[in-house]
C-alpha cells in the first residue's frame, strides 16, 4: 500500500464519520464450514476408503458453525464497521433465533426477517490447492428458492427507499424470482429512493439458463450503481455481451481474463464494476480503472471473504474515498476476516490497528 493511501485510510478511520444506512437482501443460511485440510484428490480417496468399509469416520476435520448467506454476512460486516443495517431475509423459526444471536451485539434491527417453514442450509467444504484454499458449497436453498417481491410489504419498500445503500445478493439462490426481485427493488430505489444500488449476484451458474434475462432486465437497465464480481462472475457476464471472451480463454491467464472481462462489462454497463479476487481487487468505469493487491495474511477460511470485501467497499464508497483507497479498505476488511480465528468481522478500531501495523 502506498504511503498516501495508508495516510488517507488512517485519517478516515480515526475521525468521526456519518452513520450510513443500508438494507441487505435476501439470504440467510445456516452454515457449517468444514476445513477438510486435504486436496480434493486425497479427500476423495479417503471418502472412498471409508465407503468401501461400509461406513466410518474421518477424524481431524475442523468444523465451525456460523452465520451464513451473502446478505447476512454482509450485514454483520457492515454493522461491525458502524453502519445501521436492516436485513430483509428469509429463514425458519430457528433461523430467526440464530440471526438475532449473531447480530444482537450490533443492535441490528431484525424485525424485517421473513419466517418460513424451511431454512436455507449450506455445508462448505474448504480444500487445499496450490493457489490457496477454495470452497465447495453444498446447498439446500429452502425458502430462498421461491422468495420474491410478493413476500415484501409496504414498510419494507419504505425502508428501501430511505436507505443510503440497498444491496442484493445471491441471485442464483433465488431461483424462481431472483431477476424479478432485483428488477423491482432496484427500479424502486431509482424512482422513489435516495440511495445507491449494490449488486453481488454470487455464482450464477446454478441458474445459468436465466442469465440472459438477468442481463437484459437488470444489469443493462441502468438501475445498478455498483456491480461486485469475482473472477468467474466477471467472465460469465462478459461472455453474454462480447464474443471476445471465448477468443481470449486460451491466450490469457485466469486473472488476466477476469480483468479483461471486467473491462468489457464496464464498457457495456452503466454500473461501476468492482472485481475482487484472491490476489487483487480492481474497479472499472468508462473513465478508467484502478488495481490494488490484497494483503498477505494467514488464510484461515475462504467462505465469506467476498461478503466482508463488499462491506468495506460500501463503507469506502459511502464516504467518498479515492478508488485505490476504497479498494485497499475493502481488502483490509476481508483480510481481517479471513485471518480471524473466530471468523469475526472487524470493527473500525480493529481495522485501524490493522492499517497502523502495516507500517510498523
Amino acid at each position: 500500500m502506498s504511503h498516501d493511501c495508508r495516510d488517507e485510510l488512517l485519517s478516515f478511520l480515526r475521525k468521526d464519520f456519518k452513520t450510513l444506512t443500508a438494507v441487505v437482501m435476501p439470504d440467510f443460511f445456516l452454515d457449517r464450514l468444514v476445513n477438510v485440510n486435504y486436496d480434493v484428490r486425497d479427500f476423495l480417496a479417503a471418502v472412498e476408503d471409508v465407503a468401501q468399509r461400509k461406513g466410518g469416520s474421518i477424524d481431524g476435520i475442523g468444523q465451525l458453525e456460523l452465520r451464513g448467506g451473502n446478505a447476512i454476512n454482509t450485514a454483520s460486516a457492515l454493522a461491525a464497521l458502524g453502519l445501521k443495517v436492516t436485513p430483509i431475509v428469509c429463514t425458519s423459526r430457528l433461523g430467526i433465533e440464530l440471526v438475532d444471536f449473531y447480530l444482537k451485539q450490533y443492535n441490528v434491527d431484525t424485525s424485517r426477517v421473513k419466517v418460513f417453514k424451511k431454512p436455507s442450509i449450506t455445508t462448505a467444504l474448504e480444500f487445499k490447492t496450490k493457489n490457496g484454499k477454495v470452497n465447495v458449497m453444498l446447498r439446500d436453498l429452502g425458502a430462498l428458492a421461491d422468495f420474491g417481491p410478493s413476500d415484501m410489504n409496504d414498510d419494507d419498500f419504505k425502508l428501501i427507499e430511505d436507505a443510503d445503500y440497498v444491496g442484493l445478493f445471491n441471485w442464483a439462490g433465488t431461483k424462481s424470482f431472483g431477476t424479478q426481485l432485483a428488477e423491482i427493488i432496484f427500479r424502486d430505489v431509482k424512482t422513489k429512493g435516495k440511495g445507491k444500488t449494490y449488486y453481488d449476484t454470487a455464482d450464477p451458474s446454478p441458474n445459468k439458463e436465466k442469465i440472459p434475462e438477468l442481463m437484459k432486465n437488470v444489469l443493462q437497465t441502468g438501475h445498478v450503481d455498483i456491480l461486485s464480481v469475482n473472477e468467474n462472475e466477471a467472465i460469465c457476464y462478459a461472455s453474454e455481451v462480447s464474443d471476445k471472451i471465448e477468443e481470449l480463454r486460451n491466450s490469457l491467464t485466469f486473472d488476466d481474463l477476469a480483468m479483461e472481462s471486467a473491462r468489457i462489462l464496464a464498457k457495456h454497463l452503466s454500473a461501476r464494476v468492482d472485481l475482487h479476487t484472491t490476489s487483487f481487487s480492481a474497479t472499472f468505469t468508462k473513465r478508467g480503472e484502478s488495481v490494488v493487491p490484497v494483503f498477505k495474511v494467514p488464510v484461515l477460511r475462504a467462505t465469506g471473504a467476498g461478503d466482508s470485501w463488499n462491506a468495506g467497499n460500501i463503507l469506502g464508497d459511502g464516504h467518498g474515498l479515492s478508488d485505490r483507497c476504497r479498494l485497499a479498505l475493502a481488502n483490509a476488511v476481508a483480510a481481517c476476516y479471513i485471518s480471524s480465528p473466530e471468523g469475526m468481522h472487524p470493527t473500525r478500531k480493529q481495522l485501524l490497528r490493522f492499517i497502523e501495523n502495516l507500517g510498523s
